[in-house]
C-alpha cells in the first residue's frame, strides 16, 4: 500500500481510503459489513470515511472496528441531524460530534468534515467556531470542509481548516485549478470524493433520476 503525507497535519494516509456509506444501508448483513470493514484495514487501507447521513454506517464502525482504533485515520462529517436542534448550528455541530463519538466508539475523531455547510452559513462563522471548541476539547485532531463550487473556495480562503474533500474524477476536475494549489499552499490535506464518477460505465441507457445521472451525461459527452 502507498501511504501519503497528508498535507502537512502530521497524518499519514494510505492513498486509497474507504468511504464507508455502503455499510449504512440496513440491507447490508451485518456480517458483511463486518468483513468489508476487517478486510479493508488488513489490506492497510488506514483511511475511513464516514457521515452521519450515511445511516447506520457510524454504528457499524463503532461495532466492527472500534477495536482495531489504533490502525485507522477516522473521518467522518457533521451539521444536521441532531434532534430538537437547528441544522448548522453551534450547538447542532458540538452535539453532533459527541453523538459521532458514541457510534463510533471512541474517545477522539481524527477528520471532522462540515458536510455541504452552505457558504452563507459558513460566512457566520458560528459552525467553525463549533468546529474549534471541539478540537481544543481534545475530541477532533482535524476540522475540514467537504464541499464543492463557492463554499469550499470560501472554506479555503478561511484558513480555518486543515483539510478538505471535494468532487475529482475524470468527468468531474473543477478543482485542480481552483482552490487546490491554494489548499496545497497552506498544508490542507486533501480527500477526493466520487473517485471513479460514480461509475457511470455501468449504465447503457441514461439513468433518468439516478444519483449518477449528471456524470453519466458528462461520460457519454466525452466520448467515454
Amino acid at each position: 500500500m502507498i501511504f501519503r503525507n497528508f498535507g502537512t497535519t502530521g497524518l499519514n494516509v494510505s492513498a486509497i481510503g474507504y468511504g464507508a456509506g455502503t455499510i449504512g444501508d440496513h440491507q447490508i448483513p451485518e456480517k458483511v459489513a463486518e468483513t468489508m470493514l476487517n478486510t479493508v484495514l488488513d489490506a492497510g487501507i488506514n483511511l475511513i470515511d464516514t457521515a452521519r447521513g450515511y445511516g447506520i454506517s457510524e454504528e457499524r464502525i463503532g461495532n466492527y472496528i472500534s477495536h482495531r482504533r489504533n490502525e485507522f485515520v477516522l473521518s467522518t462529517k457533521v451539521g444536521y441531524g441532531i434532534d430538537g436542534i437547528p441544522d448548522w448550528t453551534y450547538d447542532c455541530i458540538i452535539k453532533g460530534i459527541e453523538a459521532a463519538l458514541q457510534r463510533l466508539q471512541t474517545d477522539f475523531i481524527d477528520i471532522v468534515h462540515l458536510h455541504s455547510c452552505p457558504i452563507e452559513i459558513l460566512q457566520k462563522g458560528e459552525v467553525i467556531d463549533a468546529l474549534e471548541k471541539v478540537r481544543s476539547d481534545g475530541k477532533v485532531r482535524i476540522l475540514a470542509y467537504s464541499g464543492e463550487n463557492d463554499a469550499l473556495k470560501y472554506a479555503v480562503q478561511t484558513q480555518r481548516f486543515q483539510s478538505v474533500m471535494a468532487s475529482l474524477n475524470i468527468c468531474d476536475q473543477r478543482v485542480i485549478d481552483h482552490p487546490l494549489p491554494a489548499a496545497k499552499n497552506q498544508g490542507m490535506g486533501f480527500i477526493a470524493k466520487r473517485p471513479v464518477a460514480n461509475a457511470p460505465w455501468r449504465f447503457t441507457q441514461q439513468p433518468n433520476g439516478h444519483y449518477c445521472e449528471a456524470y453519466w451525461l458528462r461520460w457519454k459527452k466525452m466520448g467515454l
